[in-house]
């Protein structure tokens, strides 16, 4: 798979296009709008503002119960979700792909303490784990939740990658090398990973996506960025009360309407990435 198969699929998929487009913009809002906006101003506690509805006093989307500005909440949310799910796939990536590829090339007496290893991990209950921890730990803040979320996060990658590693190493070209003299880890990730970048593409995309979801889930409860520290799901956990569920919707739904486009994005990215790696599914 080349970046031109890519490129012909997307191109022919409008609504991946449409998808990059969009969650492209959020990102680069996200990232770059908090440079021209006194963040600290914005985020300041204010009762006489609470609950303020949108347009009034300056506040596009309004204000929350502490008087504090949605739309500025939302930016800085935004950035703090898409960095921890960043972060959460870049370390659960590389620790699952390597494993998974050490696993499946050299097999026997490895494979069988890494996969015990990975059977363990995934029988527990990884939840309810990270809530306990986020409740022991006193210096608790943005990394300690990637890391312990990434613990547990790269078991399933593993067990993929390990699984594709399994067929590749039987191949003939792996043998050749071998017969070559050439060394195992080169073997590995120079000749055996690039034939399975389709399948880490795609699935790295996808994950993406759940690792959003499990911070913004994580902080929704109470369990995930310290208090103060804007996410998508501390918005979306203000919605507690009937109250501010019926009559002070903007406190609560930009932040939900913006999970669903960005999972939506993240889907229809996926999908075509997936596309472009089996040439049975080509759209282009």
């Amino acid at each position: 798979m080349g970046f031109e198969v890519i490129r012909r699929e997307f191109m022919k998929d409008k609504v991946a296009l449409g998808a990059v487009f969009v969650l492209a913009v959020i990102v680069i809002a996200a990232f770059v709008v908090p440079y021209f906006i006194d963040l600290e101003e914005a985020t300041r506690v204010d009762i006489f503002n609470r609950f303020s509805p949108p347009g009034v006093n300056g506040h596009i989307l309004g204000t929350d119960e502490g008087g504090r500005d949605v739309l500025a909440q939302l930016i800085v949310g935004t950035r703090n979700s898409l960095f921890i799910g960043w972060m959460i796939t870049i370390i659960t990536g590389i620790v699952g792909i390597t494993l998974g590829i050490i696993s499946g090339y050299y097999g026997g007496l490895i494979d069988d303490i890494l996969m015990r290893i990975v059977d363990f991990l995934m029988v527990l209950p990884t939840t309810m784990i990270i809530i306990v921890v986020v409740t022991i730990v006193k210096r608790f803040n943005t990394w300690t939740l990637i890391w312990v979320i990434s613990i547990f996060g790269w078991t399933s990658i593993t067990r993929l990658i390990r699984t594709a590693t399994l067929s590749e190493a039987s191949k003939d070209y792996v043998s050749a090398s071998k017969t070559l003299g050439t060394h195992d880890w080169k073997i590995m990730f120079f000749e055996v990973m690039p034939n399975l970048s389709s399948l880490i593409i795609t699935n790295l995309t996808l994950s993406f996506a759940g690792n959003i979801g499990i911070e913004t889930g994580l902080s929704f409860l109470g369990f995930g960025l310290p208090v103060g520290t804007p996410s998508l799901g501390t918005l979306i956990g203000y919605a507690n009360s009937p109250d501010v569920i019926e009559n002070k919707t903007w406190v609560w739904l930009p932040a939900v309407l913006l999970v669903l486009v960005m999972m939506l994005c993240v889907n229809y990215i996926g999908q075509a990435f997936k596309r472009a790696a089996d040439s049975r599914q080509r759209l282009g």
